[in-house]
C-alpha cells in the first residue's frame, strides 16, 4: 500500500505542476476575443483525419515525415503501457489481460517500443547530423530533452519487463523482453528489486514527460488536432477584415488577437517549414515566418500578453518583408496561419503612420488617382488604341465579358503587349468583351495586405458600383491579384462574382474550339511560373499548363512548382518597397532555378507584375541571351482559318 500512496502522490504532484506551468496560456486563451471556428464539424473532422491521420503535409518531406509517423503510432500503442503502468498500481485488480495485454497487445508494445527507438534515432540523426536549414532558430536543447525522456521511457519499459521476467513472470508474447532477460541472466538473484528500480524510472520519465510539456514545443502533440479542428474554412484568398467589436483595425497587442491566433503560438513545432519556404527569409530580410510565430509564442508563454507587439516583439522591418505569398500557411503541418496575424500588424502600422517611404508614395497614388503609378485615370485605356479595333465601353452597352484590366496590365510598357495579344486572341474567338476604362481603380488586393484597411474598402466600393453598374455575364482579368480581390475579398462588401483568370477563358475557348491556335514545332521546352494569387490562393494550376501544350510546347516544370511555386517578391506591396537589406531578390532566385534546368529558353508567366519583375531578374543576372519572359497568351498563335483582328476589324466596322 506504501507504493501505491506514493504512487497517488507523486501523480498528483505531477498533474498539479502541469496545470500551474499551464496557467498563463489558459488565461490567455480564456480572455481572449472571440473566434467563429465552430461551423462545418464534419468538414473540420476530415481536416485532422488527413492532417494528422494520414500525415498529408509531413510527407512531403519524407524523412520527416515517416519518422513523425512511426513516433506518433507507438505514441499510442505505447499508451497502453503507461495505462497498464499506473492503472495497476493505481487500481488495484486493473488490467489488460482480458483483452490481449498478455497476448497481441504484449507484442505490439514490444514492436512499438524498437520502432520508437529507431524513430527517435533517425529524428536525432536528422537534428544533428544532416541538420537542415529550416531548423536554424529552433530550440536545440528542447528537443535533446524529449529524445532523451522518450529514450528513457522506452528503455525502461523494456527492462522492466525483462525483469519481470527474470524474477518468474509470465513472458506473454514478448519476444524482445525475453531476449534481453536471457542477455540479463547474471542478474537474476536481484531481478526484482531491478524489476521495481525500472519501474519507477519509467513512471517518473513519464510524469517528468509531462511537467515538461506546457513549456515545450512539444506541446503540438495535445494542440496539433485542435487547432487543425479550428482552422479557417473560408476561400483561401480572404484576409479577415477587422472584427468589427475591435476598437481599431490593427493589432498592437497579442491579448488583441482572438483565441485561435493565439491557439497558433502555442501549437509550433518550431520544424521550419515555414521557414524554409519563405521568399523573403530567403532574400535576408529579416522576417522568419516560424520566429515572428515563436517570438509572439515566447511573450504569450511568459504571461506578457500585454506587451507592444510592435517594437517589443516584432519589428517593423520584420512585418514589411513579408510578401503575402501564402508559402507559409500552405506549408505549416498543423495550419497555423501567419498571415492574418502579419496583416493585423501591419494595420496597426499604417494607422499610426509608420509605412515606409516607397510604400506611402504608391499607396497616396492608389487613394489620388487609382493606381500606384500615379498615371491619370484617363490614360487607363490608353494601351487600346494600337490595337486596330475597339474595345467596348461596358458602361454604356452590354457584354458577355467585363474585362477588369489590372493597373500594371493597363499602365506598364512592358505588360501592355500581353494586353492587347490577350485582347486579339479574345476578338479571333468572337467574344463580346469590354473594359471600364478610367471607372476601373485598383484593385485593392495588395492595398489590403499592406494594412491599409479604409483604403481597400474605398476602392473596392468604387469598383463594385462599377461593376453593378454594367451589364456583363462573366468577369476577365489578367491579374491574379485583381482575381483575388474580385472573386474573394469583395465577398463581405457584396460583390459576389463569378472571375475567371486569363488563362482559364482563354483554356475554355480551345477546348471548346471557338479560339483555334496554331501549334508551335514539336521539341520546343519551356517551364512555367506558377503565381501566388493564380495557383496557391485560387487553384488556378491546370488551364496555364493545358494552354502550353495546346500551342505544342513540352513543359519542363521546376522542382518548386503548383502549390509549391516560389514567390516573385512583389505582393504584399512589396513591390513598392526599397530592396534594403536584400541579399538576393527572389525574382533572381527563381529565375536561377529556371537556368539550373539547361534546356529551356521561354519562362512563362501569367502575371503582369511577374512579367515585370522577372524581366528585371533576367536583366540583372545577365541571361537575357539564354531565357525571354513571356505570358501565357504570347504563346497562342490564332490557326488559319479563324478570324484575325483585323478581319474582326472589318466586320464591326466595314467602313
Amino acid at each position: 500500500m506504501t507504493a501505491t500512496y506514493t504512487l497517488w502522490a507523486v501523480t498528483l504532484t505531477a498533474v498539479a505542476l502541469t496545470a500551474w506551468r499551464c496557467r498563463h496560456y489558459a488565461r490567455a486563451l480564456a480572455a481572449a476575443p472571440a473566434a467563429a471556428r465552430f461551423d462545418q464539424p464534419l468538414e473540420r473532422l476530415k481536416g485532422v483525419a488527413v492532417a494528422v491521420g494520414l500525415h498529408r503535409r509531413m510527407l512531403r518531406k519524407p524523412l520527416s515525415g515517416v519518422l513523425h509517423a512511426v513516433i506518433l503510432v507507438c505514441f499510442f500503442v505505447l499508451f497502453t503501457v503507461t495505462l497498464e503502468a499506473f492503472g495497476s498500481r493505481l487500481f488495484p485488480g486493473f488490467s489488460l489481460a482480458s483483452i490481449g495485454g498478455n497476448t497481441w497487445i504484449a507484442l505490439l508494445q514490444e514492436c512499438a517500443g524498437v520502432a520508437m527507438l529507431v524513430g527517435v534515432g533517425l529524428a536525432m540523426y536528422q537534428r544533428y547530423v544532416l541538420k537542415p536549414a529550416r531548423f536554424k532558430g529552433s530550440s536545440r536543447s528542447d528537443a535533446a530533452i524529449i529524445y532523451g525522456l522518450i529514450v528513457t521511457i522506452v528503455a525502461s519499459l523494456l527492462l522492466e519487463s525483462a525483469f519481470r521476467i527474470l524474477d518468474g513472470g509470465a513472458p506473454g508474447w514478448r519476444p524482445l523482453s525475453v531476449r534481453l532477460a536471457s542477455l540479463l541472466a547474471p542478474a537474476a538473484p536481484m531481478a526484482h528489486i531491478w524489476e521495481g528500480v525500472f519501474y519507477w524510472i519509467h513512471v517518473l520519465a513519464i510524469l517528468g514527460f509531462l511537467i515538461y510539456i506546457p513549456g515545450s514545443k512539444h506541446r503540438h502533440m495535445f494542440l496539433a488536432g485542435p487547432n487543425v479542428y479550428f482552422r479557417n474554412l473560408q476561400p483561401r484568398g480572404i484576409a479577415p477584415p477587422a472584427p468589427p467589436e475591435r476598437s481599431s483595425a490593427g493589432v498592437s497587442e497579442i491579448s488583441a488577437f482572438d483565441w485561435k491566433q493565439q491557439l497558433d503560438l502555442l501549437t509550433c513545432t518550431e520544424c521550419g517549414r515555414c521557414q524554409a519556404v519563405c521568399p523573403a527569409y530567403a532574400a535576408g530580410l529579416p522576417l522568419s515566418p516560424k520566429m515572428l510565430i515563436t517570438d509572439m509564442r515566447d511573450a504569450l508563454a511568459l504571461g506578457q500578453a500585454d506587451l507592444p507587439l510592435i517594437g517589443g516583439v516584432i519589428s517593423e522591418e520584420t512585418l514589411w518583408a513579408c510578401t503575402t505569398c501564402r508559402a507559409c500557411m500552405e506549408e505549416c503541418p498543423v495550419e497555423i496561419e501567419h498571415l492574418p496575424k502579419i496583416i493585423d500588424m501591419r494595420r496597426y502600422l499604417v494607422n499610426e503612420g509608420h509605412v515606409s517611404a516607397g510604400l506611402q508614395d504608391a499607396l497616396a497614388n492608389i487613394g489620388r488617382v487609382g493606381n500606384s503609378m500615379g498615371k491619370p485615370s484617363k490614360m487607363r485605356a490608353r494601351w487600346t488604341k494600337e490595337l486596330g479595333f475597339p474595345v467596348k465601353d461596358a458602361r454604356s452597352e452590354p457584354v458577355d465579358v467585363l474585362w477588369f484590366v489590372g493597373d500594371y496590365a493597363s499602365y506598364d510598357p512592358r505588360v501592355q503587349e500581353i494586353t492587347r495579344k490577350i485582347a486579339e486572341l479574345l476578338a479571333h474567338a468572337g467574344i463580346d468583351f469590354g473594359i471600364l476604362f478610367d471607372a476601373e481603380r485598383n484593385s485593392g488586393n495588395d492595398v489590403r495586405r499592406a494594412g491599409e484597411e479604409g483604403l481597400f474598402e474605398t476602392l473596392a466600393q468604387s469598383n463594385i458600383d462599377a461593376i453593378n453598374a454594367c451589364s456583363f455575364k462573366r468577369i476577365l482579368t489578367s491579374d491574379p491579384h485583381s482575381l483575388n480581390a474580385l472573386k474573394n475579398d469583395y465577398q463581405h462588401l457584396g460583390g459576389r462574382f463569378e472571375v475567371l483568370h486569363h488563362t482559364a477563358l482563354l483554356a475554355e475557348l480551345v477546348k471548346g474550339g471557338e479560339l483555334k491556335i496554331a501549334p508551335a514545332a514539336s521539341g520546343n521546352r519551356v517551364t512555367y511560373h506558377d503565381p501566388c494569387y493564380l495557383g496557391r490562393y485560387n487553384g488556378g494550376f491546370d488551364a496555364p499548363r493545358e494552354l502550353i501544350a495546346a500551342a505544342g510546347y513540352s513543359l519542363h516544370e521546376m522542382p518548386r512548382c503548383r502549390e509549391k511555386s516560389f514567390c516573385c517578391g512583389a505582393g504584399g506591396g512589396r513591390i513598392w518597397q526599397a530592396e534594403d537589406g536584400v541579399v538576393e531578390r527572389p525574382s533572381e532566385n527563381r529565375i536561377r532555378e529556371a537556368l539550373g534546368l539547361g534546356d529551356v529558353a521561354l519562362f512563362v508567366v501569367a502575371c503582369p507584375k511577374d512579367k515585370v519583375m522577372y524581366t528585371a531578374a533576367v536583366d540583372a543576372l545577365g541571361a537575357s541571351d539564354r531565357l525571354k519572359v513571356v505570358d501565357v497568351a504570347e504563346l497562342l498563335i490564332p490557326a488559319k482559318g479563324r478570324r484575325r483582328p483585323d478581319e474582326f476589324l472589318a466586320e464591326i466596322r466595314p467602313d
